[in-house]
């Protein structure tokens, strides 16, 4: 493991339950200031694989490095310098929002200003409330500020838009590339392929405990070359055609047809349509 740009890498990672394998040698490198999404179903592997990451759960074999340290060793000073955003976060519930951070914020040698870190999650209304009284999507913001109030090197957010409205979500999105723009190393696990879609720059897709998939977004499972699928109005039919060059036929139509091709639509398979067909599901 000598590549010096990579904030984790792992290589044959193993981890079993008896005699269930649930991570059989898998292998990745996560670049410093990326965005990485770790994708897969259920009992994929996806949380035993980052709990190891984490430190919290031990390895059968293969090697591991996080921010050059073992996690299996990591001390505290390792620990202050990563960031936690778990599917579910202990709740201080009679203590306000404001507190939670504050108190958060004492534990780090050299932590987030905690009105900052309200800014960025959008919480600076509810600062003042108790944590009891939030609803799913505010705890989820609160679970967020937690996770990066420590001022982190390297994040980990597990399913963190979970209960965010459409506008939270985009404005979660925002509060990424920020933290990108920063130098942050963010680890992204996620069932929202628009979500993956949007932040990672690489996605990592795991199934059964193997990588099926590592690539950008746009190039996972050669999505880049999938037929597109074209569909216009002509004499007052629907007519459809796959191609790989959409862009030739369309003005091969414009050129023939003349004018506004009526009802056009070019449609590429999504995220989600290469990831259901990686893991085996019919995306229909």
């Amino acid at each position: 493991m000598s590549v010096v740009s990579a904030a984790v890498e792992v290589s044959g990672l193993k981890r079993s339950y008896g005699d269930l394998q649930a991570v059989r040698g898998i292998s990745f490198t996560i670049e410093r200031g990326s965005c990485t999404a770790l994708l897969g179903p259920n009992g994929a592997g996806k949380t035993t694989t980052v709990e190891i990451l984490e430190g919290y759960r031990h390895r059968d074999g293969g090697d591991v490095s996080v921010l050059g340290t073992d996690p299996a060793r990591g001390n505290r000073s390792w620990r202050e310098r990563l960031g936690i955003v778990p599917q579910n976060c202990a709740d201080l519930l009679e203590l306000t929002v404001a507190e939670c951070v504050i108190h958060f914020a004492s534990l780090y040698p050299a932590p987030r200003a905690p009105q900052e870190v309200l800014e960025l999650v959008g919480l600076v209304d509810k600062a003042g409330s108790r944590v009891s009284k939030l609803s799913g999507g505010q705890r989820r913001r609160l679970d967020v500020a937690l996770g990066i109030v420590g001022n982190p090197e390297l994040v980990f957010l597990d399913e963190p838009t979970t209960g965010f409205d459409p506008e939270a979500r985009r404005a979660f999105w925002q509060l990424v590339a920020a933290l990108k723009a920063e130098g942050v190393t963010i680890l992204l696990t996620t069932h929202y392929m628009e979500e993956a879609d949007a932040l990672a720059d690489r996605a990592i897709v795991i199934n059964h405990g193997s990588v099926v998939a590592d690539a950008p977004p746009g190039a996972l499972g050669e999505r880049a070359d999938d037929l597109a699928v074209v569909k216009w109005k002509e004499a007052g039919s629907l007519v459809e055609r796959d191609t790989t060059t959409p862009t030739a036929l369309i003005a091969e139509l414009h050129a023939r047809l003349g004018g506004e091709l009526e009802g056009l639509e070019v449609r590429r398979p999504t995220l989600e349509d290469v990831y259901l067909r990686l893991v085996g599901e019919d995306p229909a």
